[in-house]
């Protein structure tokens, strides 16, 4: 549930499941290779990978081992990256929407990807810390959404683990930055600026 300017920029929070006549199939590249993923609507960016998570996936590093967290994941673009990349980490796909939820799993299976547990945020256990977590947060619910997600989730970084976020400069990049340093005690880095977007790192204390 990002922001971008693919597909409509809804809420998506209470879609259900796709039934099988709402799947498309698409061709997109994950880690390197072309492969088929299902998609629909009601999901963000049902056309294909938008492009504020290639701008991430073009400056995130490979992931580390250990338990990694795709927030506000849609169909899976990052999850499915993260479980290519580095198939021995356990991968948190972790979105309010159901039907999201289903595409991560369907994509998955059908990659060979047994390394992706797609969630609501409360299934997620309370004791799991996140060696990396790679987000293409959802600007456009609203800073008080916004603040309350990360809020949540930043703060279980593991010592020394890092957050990668993509935010559009011109809808708050440089405001988010602050609010996290801010807010949450944690440090940000602007690592890179690409097609209106900006690259934000959030580093945990060791």
């Amino acid at each position: 549930m990002p922001q971008d300017d693919a597909g409509s920029h809804d809420h998506y929070f209470s879609a259900r499941p796709a039934s099988a006549g709402d799947l498309r199939s698409i061709a997109v590249r994950i880690a390197g290779r072309e492969v088929e993923v299902d998609v629909a609507a009601g999901v963000f960016s049902p056309g294909g990978i938008d492009k504020g998570t290639r701008v991430l996936l073009a400056e995130v590093p490979v992931p580390p081992v250990g338990d990694l967290l795709d927030l506000g994941c849609g169909w899976g673009p990052l999850s499915l990256t993260m479980a290519s990349q580095c198939p021995e980490a356990r991968v948190w796909a972790v979105d309010v929407n159901e039907r999201a939820l289903d595409l991560v799993r369907r994509n998955a299976a059908r990659l060979g990807l047994d390394n992706v547990r797609a969630v609501t945020p409360d299934e997620v256990p309370d004791d799991v810390r996140f060696s990396a977590v790679w987000s293409n947060p959802p600007i456009r619910v609203g800073k008080a959404v916004l603040h309350e997600m990360l809020g949540r989730w930043l703060p279980r970084l593991a010592p020394d683990a890092e957050a990668w976020l993509v935010v559009q400069k011109n809808l708050g990049a440089d405001s988010l930055a602050r609010w996290i340093s801010d807010e949450l005690a944690l440090p940000v880095g602007r690592e890179a600026s690409s097609k209106g977007f900006r690259i934000l790192r959030v580093s945990a204390p060791a």
